[in-house]
């Protein structure tokens, strides 16, 4: 179903140039659809914003709803940006006062760059829990991605991640645990993710979190998993949002870390993402780069257009589906009126995912 443009947030034009349904508000405000509003904490930094607005808008984008999606972007006035971001952000975002004010149907939270080992260090904490605790009593359901999901189980739940000996990063083989849950239900049992951490939370901490473990994978652990009453908090630690590209981008700033002397080690491939034509592609490369830096020659360029055909995207679909069973509970429960208070509508203590 449509995405609504309710600003002129260039990510709008780039999903509609890829097929996208995006509808001007004044055809919106005419037509006798239900709208939900839902809001993006976006705290990626600079130049993964904008990619990160067209990954989770083209997730609700395609779910099977019959509802108008507004999408209403905002961030933490304490992270660090650079002139170009913070226009972006003064034209196109909300504040996070606005979004109190008008409210919420559901809340999506991303990652962030780290800087310190100890979370509460980051500049991002306390904004961070003020929205999180926020939408806890008013949103009726907020989906953490990744260093969110880290941070919210730390300072909700007193479960503290813990550094990984390497990089956890590449596509992973991912198994449904309870297929009865709404999240879930009608989805494949068996499906991929991409990773891309140097922390994790086990299984056991979000179990002693009193969390409900939805799939996860024997490689690389618990992907998804949901809050005590079944749905007021959903939690990714893997990135279902990344496009068939990302990690090829993530491996391109690691071999540009090794060509600038920043790192000794070259990069090792992504896990489980690199076809054999893509990595011959990627290891003659891999040559170059280790001759000029030996020579201090100039570095050669990447050869992406050549290695992109070979990349296949075995996630979406998947990541698709859980977005649409997100949205389908929340059109569920939540009030026609969503300037009406959740509490008022909703019992906080009453499970809103009782599936079993």
């Amino acid at each position: 179903m449509p995405i609504v443009a309710n600003t002129a947030l260039p990510a709008f034009n780039d999903l509609r140039r890829e097929g996208a349904t995006i509808i001007p508000l004044e055809v919106a405000v005419r037509q006798d659809i239900r709208e939900l509003h839902i809001g993006l904490l976006n705290m990626m930094p600079d130049k993964a914003l904008q990619a990160t607005e067209r990954q989770f808008f083209r997730l609700v984008n395609e779910s099977n709803q019959i509802a108008q999606f507004h999408m209403h972007p905002f961030t933490l006035g304490g992270l660090e940006r650079g002139e170009e971001a913070r226009g972006h952000i003064e034209r196109y975002y909300d504040t996070f006062e606005e979004i109190r004010e008008q409210g919420l149907d559901a809340l999506i939270v991303t990652g962030a760059n780290v800087t310190q080992p100890d979370l509460t260090r980051e500049p991002f904490w306390l904004p961070l829990k003020e929205v999180v605790d926020w939408a806890y009593d008013n949103v009726t359901s907020t989906l953490c991605s990744c260093l969110a999901t880290h941070a919210v189980l730390q300072f909700r739940y007193g479960q503290t991640r813990h550094r990984l000996p390497a990089k956890r990063w590449g596509v992973y083989s991912h198994r449904v645990v309870d297929a009865r849950h709404p999240l879930v239900v009608g989805g494949n049992t068996r499906f991929d993710v991409p990773h891309s951490r140097f922390n994790q939370i086990d299984r056991a901490q979000f179990e002693a979190a009193g969390l409900h473990v939805l799939a996860e994978s024997e490689e690389a652990g618990v992907h998804l998993a949901v809050s005590e009453d079944g749905f007021r908090i959903v939690f990714f630690q893997a990135h279902p949002e990344y496009d068939t590209i990302s990690l090829l981008k993530e491996y391109k700033r690691e071999v540009m870390r090794y060509a600038h002397g920043e790192v000794d080690e070259y990069p090792p491939f992504p896990e489980n993402y690199f076809r054999p034509q893509a990595k011959a592609i990627l290891e003659e490369h891999a040559g170059r780069v280790r001759a000029a830096r030996a020579s201090g020659a100039a570095m050669p360029e990447m050869p992406e257009a050549i290695v992109i055909p070979h990349l296949d995207n075995t996630w979406h679909d998947t990541g698709e589906a859980v977005i649409n069973n997100w949205v389908g509970k929340v059109y569920q429960l939540t009030d026609i009126d969503r300037r009406k208070p959740f509490a008022a509508n909703v019992d906080p203590g009453r499970p809103l995912g009782d599936w079993r």
